[in-house]
């Protein structure tokens, strides 16, 4: 499909115009018409006869110099499921800004990606997802489409079969409620007031995860008004309620147990829903004004919020329910903002959840990079200069919590200064360390400032989050609202394993304190067999990648038994094709780690884990670069129908389109390199 023809550069207002390009453009490059790049390709002198590998290797870089965007960067596609556009329906309905042909290219796709059996899945060969499948079963509806149609009558069988709409997940139950289809009463409480909450406070915001505090402030305030567009007839959704909703059916299910966390929750919900429910709320205003004000604040000059779809789609209802006209500044940016992450086709048309152009163009450099491409090539001087460029200079929310640490490090989108990661940063400074721009002097000053950056959101565990330090409540996944289980950022394994190469690459020593606390939990948290669980990759396979090159580039001795059991662990997960796979179902069953079809990315992550631990001349190596060699399309790609990425585990899957062929030709490139030397 096309990338939507909505300019980019429309709302990159603050972009140098050399880094701007329309969406319109990447859509002809896309399509065929245009080339990304001229073809400069460089090739690597070559013997009398080229080898499988070199010839596999050159095919994929240039793919990756003719998908290389002329501003210098790369961008493929993210896929997750389906709800993200289904909301993206329901919101046009509410607003009053129905485009029916638009609607119908996302009804299209909805129903593209409808299994034979009728549901909706959160992955690729999934099960059947309740909330998913009533999303898109409503969406539908608003589309125009009767129950009565084969794909909604099978549809709504798996949704009864399965408890309706009553077992729905929370975010399903508040887009029903929006339309009176689903009680407010049934919602758990989120007060308003939380706003006047100071940050020393357990339950203040600023516990919540960045992307659980940008989606749930602008709900609290529509939670605070509980709004209601009743809808005609036709478009309504009674009949996916398995009965008639009794009043007890509000009520939310305790677990085993008198005093368990969750269930005291429980209780406190029922505290602040009668509370909700009294016209004396002293608070209410201000909190209203402080919640409104942070709204504005936190909008990007973009017009996005988070760089997320909730955040962005719930702070655009937040404001349409506050009063603000759809032609508002801040209203149109942001509905402009979720039109630049649509993807348009004749068609069809998606809306994804994210874009990861930074992510993408460090990940594409750092394979180039290690595929043996001259640091000093133009095209990755380019990119360098293009991920330099976007550097970010201004206190976010990470600050609440370190408020004397200067700004730097990378975001994962085109802007989202609120949000940089460091795991984006760790991505984007390893790729660019080698790599020639104009100007190496303010590079160098660039990197200081993002690994002192990095290294001051180490959390007190030793471990890192992504986007929060020390963001470990977990007693707040469970309150009611939390069904998502991902209301807190708390540290990771892969993203302590990414610090430590970022540490390792640039020379810090195994005596730095940091280093010294994050090796500490990186032994705390592996698991019994040898493995490392995966936070933003799926799964024990990921998480092991990240961290086994973490201790590598640190200087780990990685002859220790307690790192070889983690190799051992992973050559035994191998594949009898010769390449490795992992379902997500492992989130959820963890006798599945390591287990599933093999798959391009996950093969790259296991031999770069191999690699780390001196394995290149095993057999294991050998096995799995001949299956990515064997797999590879003339073009230099490969297929990869799997969802291999995160944005919560169990719940949310990612497919990054860019990851069944980076990860490759990182692999294949490192282990020629190492070949080369005999080691």
């Amino acid at each position: 499909m096309k990338i939507s023809k909505n300019p980019i550069s429309h709302a990159l207002t603050s972009f140098n115009d050399a880094a701007r390009e329309t969406v319109g453009t990447i859509a002809a490059r896309k399509s065929g018409k245009i080339h990304h790049l001229p073809a400069t390709i460089w090739k690597k002198k070559e013997s009398t006869v080229s080898s499988p590998l070199d010839i596999a290797i050159e095919r994929t870089q240039e793919f990756f110099f003719r998908e290389q965007l002329p501003a210098g960067y790369w961008w493929a596609e993210l896929e997750s499921n389906v709800t993200i556009t289904a909301e993206y329906i329901m919101l046009f309905h509410f607003m009053g800004l129905v485009n029916r042909e638009k609607e119908r290219k996302m009804a299209n796709y909805l129903l593209r990606q409808q299994t034979t059996a009728g549901y909706w899945t959160l992955w690729h060969g999934g099960p059947g997802d309740l909330s998913t499948t009533i999303e898109a079963y409503f969406a539908l509806k608003l589309a125009g489409y009767p129950a009565d149609h084969p794909a909604m009558s099978k549809a709504r069988a798996f949704i009864l079969e399965h408890g309706g709409i009553l077992k729905a997940r929370v975010f399903t139950k508040i887009f029903l409620a929006l339309f009176g289809e689903f009680s407010w009463l049934g919602v758990p409480s989120m007060p308003i007031e939380m706003m006047l909450l100071p940050t020393g406070f357990t339950f203040n915001m600023y516990e919540f995860s960045s992307w659980s505090r940008a989606t749930i402030i602008p709900l609290a305030i529509v939670m605070a008004e509980r709004p209601v567009r009743k809808l005609p007839p036709w478009a309504r959704v009674q009949e996916l309620y398995v009965r008639p909703p009794r009043p007890t059916d509000y009520t939310f299910t305790k677990e085993d147990g008198i005093l368990t966390w969750k269930n005291i929750f429980i209780g406190i919900d029922h505290v602040l829903k009668v509370y909700e429910a009294s016209p004396i709320r002293p608070g209410r205003k201000k909190a209203m004004a402080i919640a409104e004000k942070w709204v504005l604040e936190h909008q990007e000059p973009t017009g996005d919020w988070g760089g997320i779809q909730p955040a962005m789609l719930n702070s655009v209802l937040a404001l349409h329910v506050l009063g603000y006209a759809n032609d508002h500044p801040a209203v149109a940016r942001g509905l402009q903002a979720l039109a630049n992450f649509c993807i348009e086709g004749d068609d069809e048309l998606v809306l994804q959840s994210c874009v990861s152009p930074v992510w993408d163009t460090a990940l594409g450099l750092m394979a180039m990079v290690d595929s043996g491409v001259p640091t000093d090539h133009p095209s990755l001087s380019k990119a360098a200069q293009w991920l330099l460029d976007r550097e970010v200079r201004r206190p976010g929310d990470w600050k609440i919590k370190s408020p004397d640490l200067e700004p730097g490090g990378w975001a994962f989108e085109f802007m989202n200064d609120w949000y940089p990661d460091v795991d984006d940063s760790g991505i984007v400074m390893m790729a660019i360390k080698n790599v020639k721009v104009k100007d190496q002097r303010a590079k160098e000053d660039t990197i200081t400032r993002g690994i002192a950056w990095c290294l001051g959101m180490q959390s007190k565990n030793g471990g890192w989050g992504a986007f929060d330090k020390d963001n470990t409540k977990h007693i707040l996944n469970k309150i009611p609202f939390a069904d998502l289980e991902a209301l807190i950022d708390p540290p990771t394994a892969d993203l302590t394993g990414r610090m430590l190469e970022l540490m390792g690459t640039y020379g810090y020593p195994k005596d730095h304190p940091a280093g010294v606390r994050a090796l500490k939990f990186i032994r705390e948290t592996q698991e019994p067999e040898g493995p490392w669980w995966g936070r933003w990759g799926v799964n024990y396979i990921y998480g092991t990648w990240s961290v086994m090159s973490g201790l590598a580039a640190f200087g780990e001795d990685m002859s220790q038994p307690w790192i070889r059991k983690a190799v051992e662990w992973l050559m035994s997960h191998q594949n009898e094709d010769g390449g490795w796979g992992e379902c997500c179902e492992s989130y959820i069953d963890p006798r599945l780690a390591g287990t599933g079809p093999s798959t391009a990315s996950q093969t790259g992550w296991a031999l770069l884990t191999l690699l780390a631990a001196g394995e290149v001349a095993s057999s294991s190596v050998v096995r799995g670069v001949q299956y990515l060699l064997d797999t590879q399309k003339p073009d230099g790609t490969w297929d990869e129908d799997a969802f291999t990425g995160t944005g919560f585990p169990k719940f949310f899957m990612i497919k990054y389109h860019i990851y069944r062929n980076c990860f490759p030709l990182m692999a294949l490139g490192r282990y020629r390199a190492l070949a080369d030397k005999g080691l």
